[in-house]
Formats: structure tokens, C-alpha cells, sequence
């Protein structure tokens, strides 16, 4: 068994590390068997880049046993078909605003400090060294009512501290029942792996245990890590549901679900492996889901798998209204010249470009690249590891452009976007409230760009 103070075990597949460690944070090594390219845990001090932390050995959950059958679900494999492509049916004149508006948000005064809120002493200090000193609007609302384990809805979009507001009274929960099992479900393996580098930020120095489980990586350590007893579970749906129809993951260990993005899940499919998840595990459970939007299979999913939920809705500022938009037109033979010359411009200093599909995608970026534009493309044809490597060279600067479509974005999070372009239209207005929202973000000044054939242009 192998220790270090700065590193956590290594995956079997290069490029694929973060999706197939166990973390652990200060803790003793625990011995499991190897597979595929050998899994022992090593001890971590320090922030790591993906894994688990090491805690409570096994013991029996709350719940009920689930014996014999299987789990249904429409996919085999964690795999799933897409419904064919909507086509757009934008008027392009909802993509114009050039003039702005600075909203002036009042301040939002926090009715609780962390400390009143049931956070423990070193989990307040670990947030006071990430900077984190009072309670976001959903953390101030929410925290309490998952302490108290009740059913909650939270409506919330990304950046207004939704997954520590989760997260926190979660491990708060996990450290006073130590048995109790949390399975996070999020739409994709990014926000996966986000979800669970934050886990493990604000949990370090407990003995606390987490596993990744996406698709698109190997699944041998996964099953290897689920042998062993795991406080946290995060996952993307098909994965799991994959891993529950092999009978490695137990859902009748489950205390407590998160879903997590879930107008992106249901967007994308997920609906049937998510009731299929959801009545596999006990009733007695807590659910606890997140949203920006609520449609009718959310409140489907609400009415039938909720109990009485408490629900709290921080809405944020209309980013419509605050970031600059405009229209580029283009002649169908010079759309990608017309690309190139507005990438030459200087101010386009960190840009993300969106395309409609994954092989369009591919080649667009092969294309700026040979007219030596630093691109990185990141979709769904792509390995887990070569999104991860395609992300890192974006976020430290390497690359200039990411071209990437609405799925394999999703959870991506990456400061200072210059600008944002829709090469190709996105396929409904939200899609595209998604995308611009992307720049622009806090103090930051940002500006959206939506390509538009010249033939549309006497239409505004």
C-alpha cells in the first residue's frame, strides 16, 4: 500500500483519474483488493485533483433490501439514444441588445451566520481559508431545512453557492449518522467531478469516503470502489443505473438523493433512469432537488417522489438584460472566414464557441486550429480524459477557444469569458440563456454573438 501527503491513487486509465479514485482527507489507508491497474488508497493532506477521503469502514444503512430482479430503465450499459435534433425557431432579434443594463442588486443581508446554522468550528474554518465567510441567499434559506432532513426544492441557477448549500448540511448529516449513504446525481461527468473536488474541499480533514461514477471512463475501478462502503455516491444516471443492474451499487443503502441540474437531466433523457433510480431506493429517504427551471416532468418528479418539500427559490439577475448581444451575419460560403476575422479582433481574449453537433464540433476546432487559432474542442465523442485535458488547456490560457456543444458544456465553469458565440443556434431559448450566461458573470462585462444567414436578415 502506497502513502503520500500530496496525491491521491491513481486511476487504471490514463486521462481518466478523477472519475475513478476514492478520495480521502488525513485518515488511515484501508486496504482493498486491485483491479484494473491496482487501487490502493493513499492518505491526502492537501487538495488533490480527483479521488476520494478516506473514513467510516462499512455498517449497515438505513433502508430497506431490494432482492431479486433487476432494475428496469430504457438503456443498456449506461448508454442512451437522443431524441432527434429540434431545429431552431428563433426570431434573431431576440438576440440583440446592445445597450445593456447595469442592474444594481441590493445587498443581500444573511438572517443566519453559518455558526447559528449548525456548520461546525473546522467546517467554518475551512470556508473562512475558501473565502466564504457568510451564507450565499440559498445557503441561508436551505441549509436548516436539510439539516432537519426534510424534502426540499431548491431554484437555483449555477453561481449562487447551490452545492455547498447542499453539500455542507449533507456532510454535517454524514458526520453525526456515519452510516448514512448520499447518492448525488448530476447530469454530466463535468459537474460530477465538480460536485465532488468541492466534496472534498470542504470536508477535508474528515473521514469521510466519496466515489465518482460517469460514464465515458472505465468502469472496473468504480465497481472496485463501490465494494467498500461510500458516504457520498456521485454520479451521472446512466452510470449509475448501469452499475445498479450489475448489482455493484445498492440502492437500498441510500438515506438521502440529490438530483442535482435536474431541468438539464430531464432535458437530456434522463426521466425514465431517474424514476428507476428513485423507486429503487426507500422511501424513507430524503430528496433534495435542485433546478433554475421547473417543467412538467419536474413536477412530475416532485408529485411522485417528493414528501412535503420545503421549497426556496433565489432567482438571479435576468442575464438577458445584462450582457451584450448582438448578431453576426454570414453568406453561407464564408461563415467560417467570418468566424475567423472576429476572432482576430483583440479583445477576444478567452471565447467559447458553440456548436449544434459533436462532429461539426470536432471539425470546427480542427479548422481554427489549422488557421492557427489555439482551440480546444470538448463533446460527447470525446473520453472523459480527453475532455478533462481539453478544459485544462482552456482554463490555464493554452487555448484561446473552446468549441464545444450544449451537453458536453454543462457544468463547466471557467472565469472570465470574454465572449460567447453561437456558431451554431442553439435549439430553444433557455439553451440560449445557458450559453450567454457564461460570460459576463459578478463585476464582469461579457458579450454574446449568435450567427445569423444574411437571408434572415430583413426579418429585423
Amino acid at each position: 500500500m502506497m502513502h503520500t501527503s500530496t496525491q491521491s491513487r491513481q486511476g487504471s486509465r490514463s486521462g481518466s483519474d478523477m472519475s475513478q479514485k476514492r478520495r480521502f482527507t488525513n485518515s488511515p489507508s484501508r486496504q482493498g483488493s486491485s483491479n484494473g491497474g491496482g487501487h490502493s488508497r493513499q492518505q491526502s493532506s492537501a487538495r488533490s485533483s480527483g479521488g476520494n477521503r478516506g473514513g467510516y469502514g462499512g455498517g449497515n444503512s438505513r433502508g430497506r433490501s431490494n432482492s431479486g430482479g433487476g432494475y428496469g430503465g430504457n438503456r443498456g450499459g449506461g448508454g442512451f439514444s437522443r431524441k432527434p435534433r429540434k431545429m431552431p425557431t428563433f426570431d434573431p432579434s431576440q438576440f440583440i441588445n446592445t445597450h445593456p443594463v447595469d442592474t444594481v442588486e441590493e445587498a443581500y443581508v444573511a438572517k443566519h451566520s453559518f455558526k447559528s446554522l449548525g456548520i461546525r468550528t473546522q467546517l467554518q474554518q475551512t470556508l473562512t481559508k475558501m473565502g466564504i465567510v457568510t451564507p450565499s441567499p440559498i445557503q441561508d434559506q436551505i441549509i436548516s431545512h436539510i439539516r432537519e432532513k426534510r424534502d426540499v426544492i431548491g431554484l437555483a441557477e449555477t453561481g449562487t453557492g447551490k452545492t455547498a448549500a447542499f453539500l455542507l448540511p449533507l456532510i454535517e448529516n454524514t458526520l453525526d449518522e456515519p452510516k448514512r449513504q448520499t447518492l448525488i446525481l448530476a447530469p454530466t461527468r463535468e459537474l460530477a467531478i465538480q460536485i465532488e473536488k468541492e466534496l472534498h474541499d470542504l470536508a477535508a480533514g474528515f473521514r469521510i469516503y466519496s466515489v465518482t461514477c460517469v460514464g465515458g471512463t472505465n468502469i472496473r475501478p468504480q465497481i472496485q470502489a463501490l465494494r467498500q462502503f461510500n458516504h457520498f455516491v456521485i454520479g451521472t444516471p446512466g452510470r449509475i443505473l448501469d452499475l445498479m443492474q450489475r448489482r455493484h451499487f445498492k440502492p437500498a443503502m441510500v438515506t438521502t438523493v440529490v438530483l442535482d441540474e435536474a431541468d438539464r437531466m430531464l432535458d437530456m433523457g434522463f426521466i425514465n433512469d431517474i424514476k428507476t433510480i428513485l423507486t429503487a431506493t426507500p422511501k424513507s429517504r430524503e430528496t433534495l432537488l435542485f433546478s433554475a427551471t421547473i417543467s412538467r416532468a419536474a413536477e412530475d418528479l416532485m408529485q411522485n417522489f417528493l414528501r412535503d418539500p420545503v421549497m426556496v427559490s433565489v432567482k438571479k439577475k435576468d442575464v438577458t438584460n445584462s450582457i451584450e448581444q448582438n448578431v453576426i451575419s454570414y453568406s453561407h460560403t464564408s461563415k467560417f472566414e467570418t468566424l475567423l476575422a472576429e476572432l482576430e479582433k483583440p479583445e477576444y481574449k478567452r471565447v467559447i464557441v458553440f456548436g449544434s453537433m459533436k462532429h461539426s464540433v470536432e471539425k470546427l476546432a480542427n479548422q481554427l486550429c489549422d488557421s492557427r487559432v489555439k482551440a480546444e474542442s470538448i463533446h460527447g465523442n470525446k473520453s472523459h480524459g480527453q475532455r478533462q485535458r481539453a478544459l485544462t488547456k482552456f482554463k490555464t490560457g493554452v487555448a484561446r477557444v473552446l468549441v464545444a456543444t450544449d451537453v458536453a458544456a454543462r457544468g463547466i465553469h471557467v472565469d472570465d469569458i470574454s465572449h460567447v458565440i453561437n456558431y451554431d443556434l442553439p435549439n430553444t431559448f433557455d439553451d440560449y440563456v445557458h450559453r450567454i450566461g457564461r460570460t459576463g458573470r459578478g463585476s464582469k462585462r461579457g458579450k454574446a454573438l449568435t450567427f445569423v444567414p444574411e437571408s434572415d436578415r430583413p426579418r429585423y
